[in-house]
């Protein structure tokens, strides 16, 4: 039986700045997974990479550019928000998924990660916690190998979508979905070689861009 509640798709970033890969990789995970909606959490302070290069203000902005009129994707600004009260504080996930689950006590929450964060999860704060409050999603490429996986993951593991929706959290499944290969550090390596950055992300995108002069000095 399916529980009670929304399905709701989590997507975390920095989107510095947003591009078609992330575009893409939301759309075809809400249709592929019957989603309800896709919400786009954009990080405030990433504790496992370098800080972004424009500022929460601007990547807020365009991300409501390039999903205008989309339906089904929305932006969750809880991170953002967060931050503000406690600057210094990394934006967790952990912690943004027990908000979440807050807000949408019986919902089925899937947090879509790929496949190269998932190689790292283990360092991340309270990783096993995540379990908690969502299931976790990997977008993963042909020829991804499970047998590396150990009995915490295998423990989890899902083998058919349906299992994520009798659940609100605590399962592991992994998916193949359409992974174009653009990343936010080629464009704005392009855009400091003020190389043309076109078809990679929205044109709105790329207006803003010029216009608020953004990545220049990458």
């Amino acid at each position: 039986m399916a529980i009670s509640g929304n399905r709701i798709g989590l997507f975390g970033g920095t989107f510095d700045p947003v591009h078609y890969g992330h575009l893409r990789s939301a759309l075809e995970v809400k249709n592929d997974f019957g989603l309800d909606e896709v919400r786009i959490i954009p990080c405030a302070k990433p504790p496992h990479r370098k800080q972004p290069e424009a500022n929460a203000a601007m990547r807020l902005q365009m991300l409501e550019l390039a999903i205008k009129n989309q339906a089904g994707l929305t932006i969750d600004t809880r991170e953002l928000d967060r931050h503000k009260l406690s600057e210094l504080t990394p934006s967790y996930m952990v912690d943004t998924l027990k908000s979440l689950r807050q807000d949408f006590k019986d919902a089925s929450l899937l947090l879509f990660i790929g496949s190269d964060a998932f190689k790292h999860l283990t360092g991340w704060h309270q990783w096993q916690q995540l379990f908690d409050y969502a299931h976790l999603v990997v977008l993963t490429r042909p020829g991804f190998e499970t047998q590396g996986l150990d009995d915490f993951f295998n423990a989890r593991l899902a083998k058919d979508i349906k299992e994520l929706a009798q659940n609100p959290a605590g399962k592991l499944f992994l998916s193949q979905v359409t992974q174009l290969d653009i990343s936010a550090t080629a464009i704005r390596n392009m855009i400091a070689k003020k190389q043309n950055p076109g078809f990679l992300l929205p044109d709105a995108v790329i207006e803003y861009i010029k216009q608020h002069q953004l990545y220049e000095t990458y």
